[in-house]
């Protein structure tokens, strides 16, 4: 397993879900979309990434509801083709449209996709073009 470099932002990102198993079947292949495969479950958790645990899913620890308005979490992918595949494995898996697949404006080059999960977290893949 890779560590924590001094080049990593964050240790790992964690969102609540109401259904792990739920979450798990729209995340398998909308991730695996990316190169990001599940590691399995941990406990109550299931982890999501390349190397290391870096995308954790749960049940919120405190029992109440899940929230994540005003969030959205960006998946790097390395093709538009990724964004492509990773907005049609969501569309497919119990995902809802927050913006198709293709160009953005507000910056150069940029090349992205919107999702909302089973769980109504709103996430993202983004590539930059030349």
């Amino acid at each position: 397993m890779a560590v924590i470099s001094g080049d990593d932002i964050f240790s790992h990102v964690m969102i609540g879900c109401n259904d792990v198993a739920t979450s798990a079947k729209f995340y398998d292949p909308v991730l695996g979309a990316l190169g990001i495969r599940n590691l399995g479950p941990f406990g109550d958790w299931i982890l999501y990434g390349r190397d290391k645990p870096a995308f954790l899913l749960t049940k919120p620890g405190n029992g109440q509801a899940p929230s994540s308005n005003g969030v959205t979490i960006g998946f790097a992918a390395a093709t538009t083709a990724e964004v492509d595949a990773f907005y049609k494995a969501g569309l497919n898996n119990g995902g809802t449209d927050e913006g198709a697949a293709g160009p953005r404006s507000h910056l150069p080059g940029a090349y992205a996709a919107y999702l909302r999960d089973p769980g109504g977290n709103k996430i993202c893949a983004y590539t930059f073009t030349e």
